[in-house]
């Protein structure tokens, strides 16, 4: 999820490699400065180095050169993976700033994609090559484990979530939800709870409170708590059932109005994390989940912590 440096890989190179043509560096030195190049860039800029550099060196120095950048590229995958993490979409906000610090902690490179538990759920019996699983509950993880699709003896509770009631229009949603009785709004939305944890516990509350079949003309059915967010904060819904991370977190106000939906009125969002593939770096973003100082920035993002 860290930004990409290949560009300005991609100019060092092209300046080394003028000044080799110009003379300015041996092919000694050259090849030594260009060695440490590619440890500190990409794969992929040492690739396109090599490519110009080599059309005009003997045999000796192709060979060389493409022996280090394969020594290279299995140094990467001994030690710096990519590791692909499935994360459940109402987890977004603390995944963009985790990721970064496990990255620099480890030298992994997060690739993350965000969604709904049950389709990842239903991608990962499918084959897709995702190493962990961010879910949104505990029962996908446990199907998976069930099933022998994951990693035995890794699941565990990383969160639980919570949802919210949420409106950008300031005063529009009370501290009691008695919104939800009148007519103020044309459109609420949720999260399909067919796929979506935070779309079942919404249809639980509105269930609870004999809401759900009143409403259903007026309901707005999001794929995922992301798009339910965007639904309601672009005004497409008036107000909707939203993941509390995605309109709070650490130092962040929330805006507009909004109802905290009390806990005891839906199942408990217990989300858990598997690994999926057993790898060096699914392992490490597990232990890295696990850390104190890491559980505290994902309660400011209201979530709660086991």
């Amino acid at each position: 999820m860290a930004i990409s440096k290949s560009g300005e890989a991609e100019w060092s190179f092209l300046s080394l490699q003028a000044r080799l043509h110009r003379n300015d560096l041996d092919d000694s030195h050259g090849l030594h400065i260009w060695c440490f190049l590619t440890s500190v860039n990409s794969i992929r800029a040492s690739w396109f180095w090599v490519y110009g550099f080599t059309k005009q060196q003997s045999g000796k120095w192709k060979y060389m050169l493409r022996f280090c950048v394969f020594s290279l590229l299995l140094f990467k995958a001994a030690f710096a993976d990519e590791l692909k993490v499935a994360v459940a979409a109402n987890f977004a906000e603390p995944m963009q700033v985790l990721a970064p610090q496990f990255e620099k902690e480890t030298g992994h490179k997060i690739i993350a994609a965000f969604g709904s538990t049950g389709k990842f759920y239903t991608q990962i019996e499918n084959g897709a090559p995702f190493e962990v699983f961010l879910a949104a509950d505990a029962k996908h993880p446990q199907l998976l484990e069930a099933g022998n699709l994951a990693v035995p003896g890794t699941r565990f509770t990383y969160a639980t979530g919570k949802i919210v009631l949420w409106s950008p229009k300031a005063g529009f949603v009370d501290a009691e939800a008695k919104v939800l009785l009148g007519s103020a709004f044309q459109f609420i939305a949720i999260a399909n709870p067919d796929v979506a944890p935070y779309g079942r516990a919404a249809k639980e509350f509105l269930t609870a409170r004999k809401l759900w079949d009143t409403l259903s003309g007026k309901i707005t059915m999001g794929q995922d708590i992301s798009q339910t967010y965007q639904f309601v904060s672009t005004g497409n819904a008036e107000l909707g059932f939203v993941a509390l991370s995605q309109v709070s977190g650490p130092g962040k106000t929330i805006s507009g109005s909004y109802f905290i939906v009390p806990q005891n009125l839906y199942k408990p969002l217990e989300q858990q994390a598997i690994q999926v593939k057993k790898t060096k770096a699914g392992e490490d973003f597990l232990q890295f989940l696990k850390k104190p100082a890491i559980r505290g920035i994902i309660r400011g993002y209201g979530y709660g912590i086991p």
